[in-house]
């Protein structure tokens, strides 16, 4: 029986589990969930909780990048090899990376569009960031590191006919597409459980507590929204991160060459009650979305699943340990270039090299004139010893004259570049000076322009208004001023012995549509003698 524990570390959460499989019966010894700020001590106190010290340890990577590129079927596996690292080193020169500084690996699949080429999935990552990685668990038995959202399909109940989405919620969102058995295709968002334990734990600091709530959360369909209530106080920290991440998924599924006959959610936010009803509702098409169980636990009373659904990005992670999935993808040696040395290790004395000369002249120290049998030995060692250190000395003073030319070569470049870029950016900045000169004219056009437009759209409006006005006008109101003080704005004056009279041209005005009827208003009529005087306002329709 072969045993491995699988660790998936999160910004602030680690999850393991301890998977054995004997034959094809495979089992889960050991499982759990963790807040930690100390990596080390959290993990080293999962090897002893679990009884691990000796087995192997399967862990993830959390910043790999993904790449695709297209080869033709035609090409020998050696020609392939060769391609894949021409296209990435193109790549990296695109992009200003630094090819030998990253560590790669890639799975080769059919292309779905053109069945004649092959789709290279090419995974990356910072040497740096993995060696540190490794570092973190130098007292543990390492033997798999492997990026989650290819791992994570270890656990799918995949079928050959069956094409399908599986989207991993932690602390990042990834989506995973299946072409029946094979890794087709990878997207990462920024977007994920993280976001969510970061909104509530501003509120609660904790982010045990933070995971907790999520748990204890349940979303509700639109059918269901009336139920929500105070247990779900926290749905406003969790909804809008959910909704980006179903959205981007739906645009996933619309790009896709592949149809997908189902998706499967994963991760931290799979605790949440009824995300996968959610996603449905979201989701274009209407695709079935389903909570993904690992395929090998069956359905017993006494099996809480949701406990092991919580963990299955560590249960993935041990079962790439024992072989499941693609075994080419194994990211835990890694590709060592020349490496220099700076300076000694704590506690440890530093050692002199055997063969320098420090060590000869100590040798020679050693020798006395009673030692005449070594004498011509002597010799002709401390005769070879100056001429080595003269051809040394001669070589020093030769390459130090050459990078001292060198030096005074590229100042001079620099200065002459310098001055260069100096006159490059005064003609830059004499060129913005024109551009906003001949900005402020446009501009100044543009304003009299339509500053002419307006006054010509209103050049007839006055004469055809008062047209209108002397067809409603009544016999006894009096029009004592018409004002056009600016744009459509009208202000009319008017007088009459009966205030009915001047009511009803205020409404003629309004159900004749003379002005906006939206927009007329009047004030208070005002008595003078026999005349009753109001003020009518309003825009021009």
């Amino acid at each position: 029986m072969s045993t491995c524990l699988g660790i998936y570390i999160d910004k602030n959460i680690i999850k393991y589990a301890k998977v054995s499989k004997d034959n094809n019966f495979t089992k889960i010894e050991a499982f759990g969930v963790k807040a930690y700020s100390d990596i080390r001590q959290t993990v080293s106190q999962i090897i002893d909780e679990t009884y691990s010290f000796k087995i192997p340890v399967s862990i993830n990577m959390n910043e790999e990048m993904y790449n695709y590129f297209y080869m033709s079927d035609l090409l020998s596996k050696k020609d392939l090899k060769k391609a894949i690292k021409t296209e990435f080193e193109s790549f990296c020169y695109e992009k200003g990376y630094n090819p030998n500084a990253l560590e790669s690996r890639y799975i080769l699949v059919n292309d779905a569009n053109e069945k004649e080429k092959i789709r290279v999935i090419h995974v990356s990552e910072d040497k740096i960031k993995l060696n540190n990685l490794i570092t973190s668990f130098e007292e543990t038995k390492v033997t798999n590191i492997t990026p989650l959202p290819i791992s994570i399909a270890n656990i799918a109940p995949l079928d050959q006919k069956e094409d399908i989405a599986i989207v991993n919620i932690e602390a990042d969102t990834t989506i995973t597409i299946m072409q029946g058995e094979k890794v087709y295709e990878i997207h990462k968002f920024e977007a994920g459980a993280g976001e969510i334990l970061d909104n509530i734990n501003n509120t609660e600091n904790s982010y045990a507590k933070a995971y907790e709530i999520c748990k204890n959360t349940t979303m509700y369909t639109m059918q269901g929204k009336d139920l929500e209530s105070q247990e779900n106080a926290y749905l406003s920290d969790i909804v809008p991160t959910l909704y980006k991440i179903a959205t981007n998924l739906s645009q996933v599924l619309a790009d896709s060459l592949i149809k997908i006959n189902k998706v499967y959610i994963t991760g931290t936010a799979a605790i949440i009650n009824n995300i996968d009803l959610y996603f449905e509702e979201i989701v274009l098409n209407s695709v079935k979305c389903e909570i993904l169980k690992p395929f090998f636990i069956e359905n017993n009373p006494k099996i809480n699943i949701k406990d092991y659904i919580e963990v299955n990005s560590a249960i993935a992670l041990a079962m790439q340990g024992l072989e499941f999935g693609i075994k080419d993808i194994n990211f835990s040696t890694v590709k060592q270039g020349f490496q220099l040395t700076l300076g000694k290790e704590k506690g440890k004395k530093e050692k002199e090299p055997s063969g320098t000369l420090a060590e000869m002249l100590k040798k020679v120290n050693n020798i006395t004139l009673s030692d005449r049998k070594i004498a011509p030995w002597f010799s002709r060692g401390l005769s070879f010893v100056l001429i080595l250190f003269a051809a040394y000395s001669v070589m020093s003073i030769f390459i130090a004259h050459q990078v001292n030319l060198k030096n005074q070569r590229i100042e001079e470049v620099k200065a002459n570049t310098n001055k260069q870029i100096a006159a490059v950016k005064s003609d830059i900045n004499d060129i913005n000076k024109k551009t906003n000169d001949y900005n402020t004219l446009i501009k100044n056009l543009q304003d009299a322009s339509s500053s002419l437009s307006e006054k010509n759209s209103y050049k007839n409006t006055i004469p055809v208004l008062l047209s209108q006005i002397m067809n409603v006008i009544p016999k006894q109101v009096q029009l004592t001023s018409i004002e056009n003080p600016s744009g459509t704005k009208i202000i009319i004056n008017a007088q009459s012995q009966k205030y009915e009279q001047l009511a009803y041209f205020k409404a003629r005005l309004k159900t004749e549509e003379i002005l906006n009827p939206e927009t007329i208003v009047s004030t208070e009529a005002v008595k003078e003698g026999e005349l009753v005087k109001i003020v009518i306002e309003g825009d021009l329709p």
